[in-house]
């Protein structure tokens, strides 16, 4: 009897167990699949659901990030100048050398993916004045031809003029001036990437030397045209140039390593008058890194000898000179002038950081009436310390302060020594 009521009570506990699981599985939702339609009901009956309805609903309010007032400034900035395939850029580059310091701009545009049309210009504050367009076009034959054609006019009011030759007195400065309109296009093509290249260009220029200002006469109160060749002169000169050599260093602007040795031949040509020459330059640069480019010794020649063609005279104002801040920076602009001139330049190159440059510097040089007169002794002199701000290729500021017979001299430039 006993055996019998457990049994019972075994049946009746499964039975109820059984009722309730199906009770459970008909009050349940039935589960989705791909073949049953959405729901019509507006709340969502899975998890999947939910967190799509959620979505839908946060995108229903999005809106795009408002830039602050300094980013929207920042970035309308560099629509102005950097947008698009134009851009607006300084340009330091004075008319000529000795015009002091210098501002100006330049805007260039693409003409095509590789291409630009680049106008600039640029003045000082004692009126030196340039303007001029360049077209560029640097990738020319599979890349190793580089197109360059510029036109243009400048102006020096007050170019330094202390005679010539080596006893040239600084106390004897005069000034001129000049206003040239010119137009030229320059071919340089490189056989071999990087290292041999060969250089051909043609220029058509008018060379007006007018009176100068400034606060030391103007040279025609101290010369006449027969002490003086060239003086007043107005030559137009059909200017020829053919030049080969080597260049290995990976820019031309900044490089810390490398070597440049190039040969210039140079033809003037004035069909209407007598100031016909030639002139030939031997330039050599060489980079020597020490320690892993931390220093570098970087050594520079210049040698330039020109010579009038049978008859006729070369200008005094067209023959080669050294000094001021880009040679001989102790000593003025123009400083020594004569047929021939001598520069040798040697720098030890502290690399501080990627953006930095410390210099002390070496320069000496001369002047002769002639290649043959050219010797090693009389040189001028020099030395001094540097500050290079610069780029991967480029050198924008150079700040140096150097020290030769004639005194002290601070150079600001805004290109490379060498």
């Amino acid at each position: 009897m006993r055996r019998f009521a457990a049994i019972i009570w075994t049946i009746a506990l499964l039975v109820g167990r059984g009722a309730a699981a199906q009770e459970l599985v008909s009050s349940s939702p039935p589960l989705e699949t791909d073949s049953q339609q959405p729901a019509t009901d507006q709340t969502p009956t899975t998890r999947t659901g939910l967190i799509e309805q959620q979505q839908a609903e946060k995108a229903a309010t999005l809106v795009p990030a408002q830039p602050g007032k300094a980013e929207a400034y920042v970035t309308r900035i560099s629509d102005i100048f950097l947008g698009g395939q134009m851009r607006w850029h300084a340009f330091f580059r004075s008319a000529y050398s000795g015009g002091g310091f210098t501002m100006g701009a330049g805007y260039t545009q693409f003409v095509s993916p590789t291409n630009t049309l680049d106008t600039r210009g640029s003045i000082t504050f004692s009126g030196y004045k340039r303007i001029e367009s360049e077209f560029l076009a640097p990738n020319l034959f599979d890349r190793r031809g580089t197109l360059s054609a510029i036109g243009g006019w400048r102006e020096a009011t007050q170019v330094g003029f202390y005679g010539i030759g080596l006893s040239s007195n600084v106390e004897a400065r005069t000034n001129y001036s000049f206003q040239q309109p010119y137009g030229s296009a320059t071919l340089t093509v490189r056989p071999a990437r990087n290292l041999f290249f060969v250089r051909g260009g043609l220029e058509f220029t008018q060379w007006n030397q007018n009176p100068g200002s400034g606060s030391v006469p103007s040279v025609e109160t101290k010369y006449t045209p027969q002490t003086l060749p060239g003086l007043g002169a107005h030559p137009v000169y059909l200017h020829s140039t053919a030049s080969a050599g080597i260049d290995s260093r990976p820019a031309i602007g900044y490089a810390r390593s490398g070597t440049m040795f190039d040969v210039t031949f140079q033809d003037f040509t004035d069909p209407s008058s007598d100031w016909g020459f030639q002139q030939v330059n031997y330039e050599v640069i060489q980079h020597v890194p020490i320690l892993r480019d931390t220093w570098v010794l970087s050594l520079h020649g210049l040698l330039q000898d020109a010579y009038a063609k049978s008859g006729q005279q070369i200008p005094f104002f067209m023959l080669p000179a050294i000094g001021g801040g880009d040679d001989l920076r102790a000593y003025a602009s123009w400083r020594l002038r004569d047929e021939t001139s001598l520069l040798l330049q040697a720098e030890w190159r502290v690399i501080v950081n990627n953006f930095l440059d410390m210099a002390l510097f070496y320069d000496t040089g001369r002047v002769a009436h002639g290649l043959s007169d050219m010797t090693v002794g009389d040189l001028k002199r020099d030395v001094g310390l540097g500050f290079r701000f610069h780029g991967a290729i480029a050198t924008p500021l150079r700040i140096e302060l150097a020290k030769g017979s004639e005194g002290w001299a601070m150079v600001w430039a805004a290109s490379h020594a060498f």
